[in-house]
């Protein structure tokens, strides 16, 4: 296509019948008939949401089908830094993911929730009844540890199902997560959660990445000692067998519980979710706390109406717990979609690994970093050529800017019909 100064070149543009059949033109359909706004293209629903942000939230939240246990009152009150959302409203961001009918999303039992990959081959899913029920289990084991409502619970784990579960089960008491990368050393994990005493930390024995085995019990040792608000540590055998004295056993545990009933804690709407961190260039990282009610309201705006992702959807993103895309990424249970989890490198035996997964999975929406595109356009990888990925129809880039040869790259060798989805660009 022929490109003058003032007329940039298009790379990819939507089908008129596909745009149709978009969870953001069902909003704006709704937002007409339901609340007499009439948005008729993207910028004037944009400029809606800037202008009259607290009629744009409720229209978020009740389109979307947020729900509330106690029903709010002021949408919005007070300035910045006290702003009040959402006044006096109850949820919980763990009722949202796991509850059939929330949000629109079926979430049958036999449906599948989670599949999971990790580089040494090990492979296994789950469907949304099994996760409802580890998630029940892991629950009724951090009550009996003494976790409540804002205590906070701490993993050094990776992307995988088993920190998922601890995930929700934590968030479905109201007690407050955060997560490390088991490839961060001592101090970096202590620099985090020093800050934040937590009462349980869950952690694995060891990991795998790029071709090797890591065994990091010493390093949760270390980090046992630094943490003297610790109640409990719990450990999954992950890979190989290792156990730990003075630490719970995972299974173990989910075992001792099995069959416990899945609740939801009602929390207000600004109660903490949970704690990521600033990258810590400029001395300690610095905590930045999420909330339930803010992370459900933007992770379903953000993923039903800005990345159309439903049920029948398949959703990865490359990520560790340490980086924000991975609460992003399981934030597609929100919405009902089948999330792709994978442990490991993305390099690892080479640079065709993920887009292999992507082709036995049928990923609908890829999710990676400029950084992994530019290494693919180096090493001359063609996984359109090599993998069918017909089911393929986004490919996320963030953590830097995409650069021009990236984004000519994903068009020549991973397919014109793909939209590229350039969301930001570094921390």
């Amino acid at each position: 296509m022929t490109h003058t100064a003032d007329a940039p070149e298009v790379l990819w543009r939507p089908e008129p019948s596909h745009v149709a059949d978009t969870k953001i033109e069902a909003f704006r359909q709704w937002l007409r008939a339901e609340r007499g706004v009439e948005v008729d293209d993207y910028r004037s629903l944009w400029e809606f949401s800037v202008d009259r942000g607290p009629e744009f939230w409720t229209a978020v939240a009740d389109f979307l089908g947020v729900r509330w246990h106690d029903q709010p009152g002021e949408v919005l009150s007070g300035e910045m830094p006290n702003a009040v959302w959402f006044e006096g409203g109850t949820l919980n961001y763990a009722e949202h993911a796991l509850t059939p009918g929330v949000a629109g999303a079926a979430k049958g039992d036999d449906e599948t929730a989670v599949i999971f990959h990790r580089e040494d081959g090990f492979a296994d899913h789950l469907t949304y009844g099994e996760l409802r029920a580890q998630v029940g289990a892991a629950r009724a084991a951090l009550l009996e540890l003494g976790v409540g409502k804002g205590d906070r619970v701490v993993a050094l784990a990776p992307n995988c199902p088993q920190t998922l579960v601890a995930f929700l089960a934590a968030a479905s008491i109201g007690a407050i997560w955060s997560s490390c990368s088991p490839d961060f050393g001592v101090r970096a994990v202590a620099d985090r959660f020093v800050q934040i005493e937590p009462k349980v930390l869950f952690a694995v024995n060891a990991y795998a990445y790029n071709g090797r085995q890591f065994d990091i019990r010493t390093t949760v040792a270390d980090l046992q000692a630094k943490l003297p608000s610790l109640a409990a540590t719990v450990l999954v055998q992950y890979v190989g067998e290792g156990r730990m004295d003075g630490a719970l056993d995972w299974a173990e545990l989910l075992a001792k519980h099995e069959g416990a009933p899945l609740l939801f804690e009602p929390v207000e709407f600004a109660h903490p979710l949970w704690v990521l961190y600033s990258s810590g260039t400029t001395g300690l990282p610095k905590g930045i706390v999420h909330g339930h009610g803010g992370i459900t309201l933007e992770h379903l705006k953000a993923l039903a109406l800005q990345t159309d992702l439903g049920p029948g959807d398949r959703f990865f993103w490359f990520s560790t717990t340490g980086w924000m895309m991975w609460n992003f990424l399981i934030s597609g249970l929100l919405v009902g979609t089948t999330i792709v989890l994978y442990d490991g490198s993305p390099g690892h035996p080479d640079l065709n690994a993920l887009w292999h997964l992507a082709e036995q999975h049928r990923v609908t929406y890829f999710g990676t970093s400029a950084p992994f595109i530019q290494s693919c356009l180096k090493a001359g990888i063609k996984p359109a050529e090599r993998y069918d990925l017909t089911a393929l129809r986004a490919l996320g880039s963030t953590g830097a800017p995409l650069s021009v040869e990236g984004f000519r790259w994903i068009v020549n060798e991973v397919g014109r019909k793909v939209q590229i989805c350039s969301v930001s660009g570094g921390t």
